[in-house]
C-alpha cells in the first residue's frame, strides 16, 4: 500500500488491501522478513493468487456476516494440502459458525497429511481454543480456554495483534496490529554509562531481541585512556538502559460498528495513535438514520473519529453499493484531521463478473476446429479478444493505467 510514491512508514509489514471501496473488506498484511501474513476478515477471496493465500498464516475475523467470513472455505481449499496449521481468531460463537461452513462439504477424501485448521473464540475474560483436523473431515473440537489477559491475541518477533469486542448489534472485534520494537541504541544513554560502541553490541542484539539466552556479552567499557571488556552480568537490564525510545507502526481495522457512547469509548481508549486506521464508512451522512439502524458509520461519524484518534493515514472502506454512481461523494464529505491523509481506493479491485457473452463461443460446433491444427479459426479469436476484454475490464476496475503485473505491485 502505498502514499503517493511512498510505501506507509512499515518496518517490517506491508500492508494491502484486496478490496475495493465496494467490495468486501480484506486488508492483507505481510510480514516481511518471515515471508508470512495475516489476512483481516475473509470474505469473497477467490480473486486473490494462491502466492498471496499460501503465506497466510493467521486470520483475523470481525465477525460471522456473510460479507467478512465466507471465504473460509476457499482458504481452507487452498491450505488443506499444506502440514502448516492455520489459525483463525473471531468473536464469541464463531467456532459453530465456522462447524457448519466447513461440515457443509463432503471429505471423505481426507488423508493423514491435510492441515489442522486451529480456532480461537475470543470473549471478554478467556479465550475458547478449538481444532479441526483436515484428516478427521474438519470436524471441530474444543481444546480448552484460557483466562484472557490483556488486549493480546496473538503475536511473533515482528508483530503483535490486539483486540477488543465492540456492537454490531452481536459481539464485533475490532483489531490493532502493532510492530515489535526493533534493537536500537542511544548513543547518549552508551555515552553516560561509559560505554564504547563494538562488535559487542550485535552479541548483545543476538543475546537479548534475537532470545539466544546463552549467547556471551562482553561490553567494552571506557578506562581511563583506554577501554576494557567485562562480561555483562545481566544483558537484558543493560539494553533496557541504553536502548533508544521509538514510536512503532501499527494498523488499526474496524468494520461494522454502530455510533454509540460505549463503542467509540473503547475505539477511543485502543485505537490511538496508529500509522494506518481501516475503518468502515458505509454510509453518507445524510442516510445517517439507516446508519443507526444497522449499526454502520458514516462519513459524519468517521469525521468525529479520525478526528479524535488522529491516525496518520485513513482508509475508507466497505461503501454501500448503493453509492454505486456517487463514491465520489465519500471523499467529498471525509474531512479528516490535520495531520492526517486519506488514501482512495477504486470502486473495485474484484475482477468484473463473467456473462455468457463472454464464453458463448467456446459451445459452439465447429468453434475449436482449428485447435487441432494449431491454426485459430474466427470463433476462437473472437473469444480471445473477448477474453482480453475482460481481463483489461478488471484491470481498469483497478487502475486504469496500469497493466496487471504493476497493479499487483502497486497494491502490495
Amino acid at each position: 500500500m502505498v502514499s503517493g510514491n511512498h510505501r506507509l512508514p512499515f518496518r517490517y509489514c506491508e500492508p494491502a488491501c484486496f478490496g475495493g471501496l465496494l467490495d468486501d473488506p480484506l486488508i492483507f498484511l505481510r510480514i516481511r522478513p518471515m515471508g508470512r501474513a495475516l489476512l483481516f476478515d475473509c470474505g469473497q477471496i477467490a480473486h486473490l493468487a494462491k502466492r498471496v493465500v499460501k503465506p497466510i498464516v493467521a486470520v483475523f475475523i470481525t465477525h460471522a456476516h456473510m460479507d467478512h467470513i465466507m471465504g473460509l472455505p476457499t482458504l481452507v481449499r487452498h491450505h488443506h494440502a499444506s502440514p502448516r496449521p492455520l489459525d483463525v481468531f473471531g468473536p464469541p460463537g464463531i467456532a459453530e459458525r465456522v462447524q457448519h461452513l466447513l461440515g457443509g462439504y463432503d471429505w471423505n477424501l481426507a488423508e493423514p497429511t491435510w492441515f489442522t485448521l486451529r480456532l480461537h473464540e475470543v470473549h471478554a475474560d478467556r479465550i475458547l481454543h478449538y481444532r479441526f483436523p483436515g484428516p478427521d473431515r474438519f470436524i471441530g473440537t474444543c481444546e480448552g480456554e484460557e483466562p484472557r489477559i490483556g488486549r493480546e491475541i496473538w503475536a511473533c518477533r515482528y508483530l503483535s495483534v490486539e483486540a477488543e469486542i465492540l456492537d454490531h448489534k452481536l459481539p464485533v472485534l475490532a483489531f490493532r496490529a502493532n510492530e515489535q520494537p526493533h534493537f536500537t541504541i542511544d548513543p547518549a544513554k552508551l555515552e553516560a554509562h561509559g560505554l564504547v560502541a563494538g562488535e559487542w553490541l550485535r552479541d548483545l542484539k543476538t543475546r537479548v531481541w534475537k532470545g539466544h539466552g546463552q549467547h556471551e556479552v562482553l561490553v567494552t567499557r571506557r578506562d581511563g585512556e583506554g577501554s576494557r571488556e567485562e562480561p555483562a552480568d545481566d544483558p537484558t537490564a543493560l539494553y533496557e538502559a541504553i536502548r533508544a525510545q521509538e514510536t512503532t507502526a501499527s494498523l488499526g481495522y474496524v468494520t461494522d460498528v454502530g455510533w454509540t457512547r460505549e463503542n467509540v469509548a473503547v475505539m477511543e481508549r485502543f485505537m490511538g495513535g496508529l500509522t494506518l486506521l481501516c475503518a468502515e464508512c458505509t454510509f453518507l451522512e445524510a442516510d445517517v438514520h439507516k446508519a443507526r439502524a444497522s449499526y454502520h458509520l458514516t462519513t459524519g461519524d468517521l469525521n468525529r473519529l479520525a478526528g479524535r484518534l488522529a491516525p496518520r493515514y485513513l482508509l475508507p472502506l466497505h461503501l454501500s453499493k448503493s453509492y454505486l454512481r456517487r463514491t465520489v461523494d465519500l471523499y467529498h464529505e471525509l474531512q479528516p484531521p490535520q495531520g492526517t491523509e486519506i488514501l482512495r481506493l477504486p470502486k473495485h479491485i474484484v475482477p468484473a463478473p463473467v456473462g455468457v457473452a463472454d464464453v458463448d463461443g467456446w459451445l459452439r460446433p465447429g468453434g475449436r476446429k482449428g485447435r487441432e491444427t494449431g491454426d485459430a479459426t474466427a470463433t476462437d479469436r473472437s473469444v480471445d479478444t473477448s477474453a482480453t476484454t475482460v481481463e483489461n475490464s478488471n484491470q481498469d476496475r483497478c487502475n486504469p493505467s496500469k497493466t496487471s503485473h504493476d497493479k499487483e505491485r502497486s497494491i502490495l
